[in-house]
């Protein structure tokens, strides 16, 4: 009886030690038009799913559906985006990699001057979906199995990561305001994660960067116009510690730089911008994760400065068939 016992006991905190990071956001799809989210990149078992719902309020001066940030001087505009997708992790040459798909959807208003003419207006409806591919570069191999997860520590760990936007979402030529882009784009980045401390759930801490390079095709008709970008440099960091075993918090930090947009020859400003932010992230249960957080541009009093701000609230539901086989012997 007491052998069964201590059986028990061990699976429920295996359970937990595979569930703590298996139900984080690392197996939520990329939230392409926004900072990226703390602990995002962190590793889990192979072969693991995920699907989220990410909901986004977010008000400005820029289009928060285009991940170019391009402000237009007196614009005041308000959005609400909701993101689904789906994610799968798995092992490619003996490294941690992920795939992951992602729709963005919802509504945007609000008042706009583009060339002269201003535009009071709204749009809804499906964006543009987008697709990442990440893989370690640096850091521990691939966990396939139990062991490979009671030895894991990141240590200092590096990823390449590619993501790649398709310009099919609706879209209106008149409007300056649309869900859809109606070019291409996409990122190339180097997701790093520092280990600071001891890697004990409950007790982590990391420094977390993400360097990424932004690149977008032309619009060619951007209401009767030609839309072109520069590329964008964009470099997100967190601080995360954990409060408690199913319990986290971060600050966050983000800063662009270049994106200069040029309108039928008419160009106007680079970016050159930060933001900061709060998250927090609860693991409800196995196989599910809440995460609530807030983010601002802090450097915007200038009229071609970006200025916006986000609350986001993210639901995570994840599975892994090993998972759902210790829950079977934990009952």
């Amino acid at each position: 009886m007491k052998n069964s016992k201590g059986f028990t006991n061990w699976v429920a905190c295996l359970c937990l030690a595979v569930a703590t990071i298996f139900a984080m956001g690392a197996l939520c799809p990329p939230q392409a038009h926004a900072q990226v989210p703390a602990r995002f990149y962190w590793k889990t078992l192979s072969d693991a799913n995920a699907v989220p719902v990410i909901f986004n309020s977010i008000s400005g001066n820029t289009n928060p559906f285009d991940p170019a940030h391009t402000p237009t001087a007196g614009a005041e505009l308000d959005a609400t985006m909701v993101l689904g997708g789906y994610a799968r992790t798995f092992s490619l040459f003996d490294r941690a990699a992920m795939a992951a798909i992602l729709l963005p959807m919802g509504r945007i208003s609000g008042d706009i001057t583009v060339a002269g003419r201003a535009y009071s207006q709204s749009a809804s409806g499906f964006g543009d979906p987008m697709i990442e591919f990440d893989i370690n570069i640096l850091g521990p191999k691939a966990q396939k199995n139990i062991p490979d997860l009671l030895r894991y520590q990141p240590g200092l760990s590096i990823d390449l990561l590619a993501d790649l936007a398709f310009p099919i979402g609706e879209y209106d030529n008149k409007k300056p305001l649309n869900i859809g882009l109606n070019r291409w784009y996409g990122r190339v980045g180097l997701p790093i994660i520092w280990q600071l401390g001891p890697w004990v759930p409950g007790r982590r801490t990391t420094l977390e960067f993400l360097p990424a390079l932004w690149l977008f095709g032309n619009n060619n008709d951007y209401v009767g116009q030609t839309l072109k970008t520069d590329p964008m440099f964009q470099v997100d960091g967190h601080l995360t510690r954990d409060l408690t075993e199913r319990l986290w918090a971060s600050l966050d930090g983000v800063w662009y730089y270049g994106g200069k947009a040029t309108i039928n020859g008419v160009s106007g400003d680079k970016l050159n911008n930060l933001g900061f932010g709060l998250t927090a992230g609860y693991q409800i249960n196995d196989n599910l994760n809440l995460t609530v957080g807030y983010k601002s541009t802090v450097n915007d009093s200038g009229a071609h400065d970006v200025r916006m701000d986000s609350f986001t609230v993210s639901l995570v539901y994840g599975w892994h068939q090993l998972v759902e086989g210790m829950r079977r012997l934990k009952e």
